[in-house]
């Protein structure tokens, strides 16, 4: 099997061509893919509980933390203590991490359209429909089960 028939090459390599353009109009910013994903998890109006963002992105903590700290220091979010909740702390936007958000949500909604204008309907629900089936297969943690596999 060539790996440029392999599903997950396929994914990869896609997925590398999107954070790679996504990173490119981030610069552009003095921004990263990274921290546009971190500031359109935060909610706009209330802010999001720090230990909600990680399992939000699928992020480990120490990335996460890492790009909130940078964050905070370029002045885009700032850390409040939960109203209900004095252990937890709140994630919130300045308003420079307002317009930064408002930057990244319209650079996806650009992406977004383009690749609709390419494909007709029924080509896009099938590819939701396969990643769909790809992370519930992942899920189930089936996919290495060597009793209802054949030897490879």
């Amino acid at each position: 099997m060539q790996k440029e028939t392999t599903i997950d090459h396929a994914l990869r390599a896609t997925w590398q061509a999107v954070a790679k353009m996504y990173n490119e109009q981030a610069a552009k910013h003095g921004s990263t893919m990274s921290t546009a994903f971190v500031l359109l998890n935060i909610d706009y109006e209330n802010g999001t509980p720090s230990t909600a963002l990680g399992p939000l992105m699928g992020m480990e903590p120490t990335s996460l933390s890492r790009i909130l700290k940078t964050m905070e220091d370029k002045g885009a979010i700032f850390r409040e203590k939960h109203p209900e909740d004095g252990r937890s702390v709140l994630i919130k936007l300045t308003d420079y991490g307002k317009e930064m958000r408002k930057v990244s949500r319209a650079s996806v909604i650009a992406f977004n359209e383009k690749v609709k204008e390419e494909l007709d309907e029924e080509k896009l629900n099938n590819f939701f429909e396969v990643t769909e089936k790809i992370n519930q297969l992942i899920a189930e943690r089936d996919i290495f089960n060597e009793n209802k596999r054949k030897a490879i």
